[in-house]
């Protein structure tokens, strides 16, 4: 089974890992028989699976129910979990909802890391050996008061912020840290100075490991982040067109009798 240790040990010897996000059993099985070992149950599902335009729908019953099928598509993966939005208010919600994530085969539990007060929560949840991602940079939880999705850490103020948030993040224990959409320097000078694997999306070359969302990564997201890379080059979109014609032209189904 994939653990930290094999990140830890990525990172040692300066070499590179890939992540996905992932929501059911097939696409499991699938990203983790082509080398895909680390996955993610994002609440990003908010926009790619159920259609909303942000994360800020998806409950920690939505979270649980698709842990539970990746898990079950790759069971030795390691599998990283959001907390969703107000589902990490405080301690003890936290401590129960990460519980019941890790309960149903999260390995590690991500949570947006945007002021003290979640820096404080991330404290408690590792005094409880709770293995946590912390996620700063463009943190999708705090749209509204990002005043949208746009690039973080641009100023030299914000971006000592970020570099300090994660200091503080790897010297309060947690496992993993995820940077999204910051600059690709001040990705690199965070990587650089933390111990712990560093994954970017959205943050340039120079992160540990790279993470995308599976359904942008093969092109069929309606909103394609800039930073996203297209894989698939539209080859879904045609084989529906293909499949649709041949019904069409009673070309499909073939009478193999």
């Amino acid at each position: 089974m994939y653990t930290i240790n094999h990140l830890k040990k990525i990172k040692k010897n300066k070499q590179k890992f890939a992540v996905l996000t992932v929501y059911d059993a097939t696409f499991a099985k699938l990203l983790y028989n082509q080398g895909i070992n680390v996955m993610l149950v994002g609440d990003s599902l908010g926009m790619v699976i159920q259609g909303y335009n942000s994360t800020l729908s998806v409950t920690i019953n939505d979270i649980i129910y698709h842990v539970r099928c990746v898990k079950n598509g790759a069971p030795n993966c390691l599998l990283l979990a959001d907390l969703p939005f107000m589902s990490y208010n405080n301690n003890e919600q936290a401590l129960n909802n990460s519980i019941k994530l890790m309960r149903v085969g999260a390995n590690i539990i991500k949570l947006e890391v945007i002021n003290q007060w979640s820096l404080d929560i991330v404290n408690y949840l590792t005094k409880y050996s709770v293995p946590i991602c912390g996620h700063i940079g463009l943190t999708p939880q705090y749209v509204n008061f990002l005043g949208g999705y746009k690039i973080q850490g641009i100023h030299k103020n914000d971006a000592n912020r970020l570099l300090n948030y994660a200091i503080s993040l790897e010297e309060s224990g947690v496992v993993m840290l995820l940077l999204e959409h910051i600059p690709e320097l001040l990705a690199k000078k965070i990587t650089e100075k933390l111990k712990i694997p560093v994954v970017g999306i959205g943050a340039g070359v120079h992160t540990d490991g790279q993470i995308l969302v599976l359904q942008d990564m093969l092109g069929i997201n309606n909103n394609i982040p800039v930073f996203a890379k297209n894989y698939l080059n539209n080859y879904i979109s045609i084989a529906i067109s293909n499949y649709i014609k041949e019904v069409e032209s009673g070309v499909f189904p073939i009478n193999k009798n």
